[in-house]
């Protein structure tokens, strides 16, 4: 009877604190309603890779004959398949991200562009504190993008980069994603007066021919690409979801992207993350450290694009821009347009700040993934020429 009680007999604190874990995201998804869609499987799949010997991992098998044969565990196969070889989860992804997304408000409104770079400042600042700390630089880049508010970018340049802390990022930059009602307007009141959190901006949106809607993504795509090539995968993908979404003649295939193939590879991509949450891997001080340096990008985020939009300000003598909407410019869509909407509603009810956070929003959707390229390239050739 003892091998039956073997399983129980080999759990380490570790593995009983990964246990916890677990049952906190899967507490957040369902009674929180954080980012169900991928939290719940992440968190389930962190109590499934954690369990001693557990089938969901490769393990050697004893065979007749006294031979031992390798047995693929499903989660291991999933990680090593669809994310370690060809990063194919978190890319396809972006096919679904880019079909939900209008960029209508954007072409209208070009100007907010400017804040999908200008929100991006909390990465690269948050990339040298983390080296500051002794993270190895590709390290210190993947824990960066958490400030981004992309968990498919997140994921995607940790694992490029081969970070040892791709479980850490992941469910940092999911967590933080899920909590932008929280967060954002925190470090919003920390650098506006109640007097800029009045300013009326009127929205007098020009009309888009589909044309335009058309050529955007595949210019984008060239421009990006040309800038940063590593980019393409993450820019590319996302701008071909939406060219579906906007060419008119695939209407069923935007709506499987938008609402089947999105779904499902958010499933796959939670569950398959977890197999980086191994208890040896995870539960250490260093994974506290990228859920308070996650933190620090994201509100730096936030700050960088609401100073920019009062240095702006400080040009401009009329229409003036509510520097609130300057924080819609990470790529938390659309939760971070709500949050902006709701802040200045809540000063003033009759200010609709939505449509100019929308534009900054989808602008923060781009100016995430081109920054995971830049990100890339950078630290790939820094790392090049010191291996050189």
């Amino acid at each position: 009877m003892d091998f039956l009680l073997s399983g129980i007999m080999a759990i380490t604190w570790q593995q009983c604190v990964m246990y916890a874990v677990g049952l906190l995201l899967i507490y957040l998804a369902i009674v929180k309603g954080f980012e169900p869609s991928l939290l719940l499987p992440m968190g389930f799949g962190a109590i499934l890779v954690n369990i001693p010997a557990s089938g969901v991992l490769n393990q050697m098998v004893p065979m007749m004959g006294g031979a031992d044969k390798e047995v693929a565990g499903i989660i291991q196969w999933l990680f090593e398949t669809g994310i370690d070889a060809s990063e194919a989860l978190p890319i396809l992804l972006f096919i679904g991200i880019g079909a939900m997304i209008d960029f209508g408000p954007l072409l209208s409104n070009p100007k907010m562009f400017l804040f999908g770079a200008a929100a991006q400042f909390g990465i690269f600042f948050t990339i040298s504190l983390a080296t500051l700390l002794n993270f190895s630089l590709p390290d210190a880049a993947s824990i960066g993008i958490i400030g981004a508010a992309d968990g498919p970018t997140s994921i995607l340049v940790s694992q490029i980069l081969n970070s040892k802390y791709i479980g850490a990022i992941a469910v940092a930059a999911y967590s933080y994603m899920a909590l932008v009602p929280i967060v954002q307007p925190f470090a919003i009141r920390l650098v506006t007066t109640r007097k800029e959190r009045l300013i009326r901006m009127e929205y007098n949106p020009k009309s888009v021919t589909k044309l335009t809607r058309i050529l955007f993504p595949i210019i984008v795509t060239f421009i990006a690409g040309l800038i940063a090539p590593q980019s393409v995968a993450l820019v590319g993908f996302l701008m071909f979801g939406n060219l579906i979404r906007e060419c008119g003649v695939l209407g069923s295939l935007s709506d499987t992207a938008q609402n089947n193939l999105s779904n499902l590879i958010t499933l796959l991509l939670g569950i398959t993350i977890a197999f980086s949450m191994k208890a040896d891997a995870f539960v250490n001080v260093n994974t506290l450290l990228i859920m308070g340096l996650g933190l620090v990008a994201f509100v730096f985020d936030t700050i960088g694009g609401v100073l920019f939009a009062k240095f702006l300000n400080l040009f401009i003598r009329k229409n003036k821009i509510n520097p609130m909407v300057g924080a819609a410019g990470i790529s938390a869509f659309p939760m971070s347009a709500r949050v902006i909407q709701k802040m200045g509603l809540k000063e003033d009810p009759s200010n609709h700040l939505l449509m100019h956070a929308i534009s900054a929003n989808v602008s923060g959707q781009i100016g995430s993934v081109v920054a995971g390229g830049v990100v890339i390239k950078i630290v790939s050739e820094i790392l090049k020429n010191m291996a050189g």
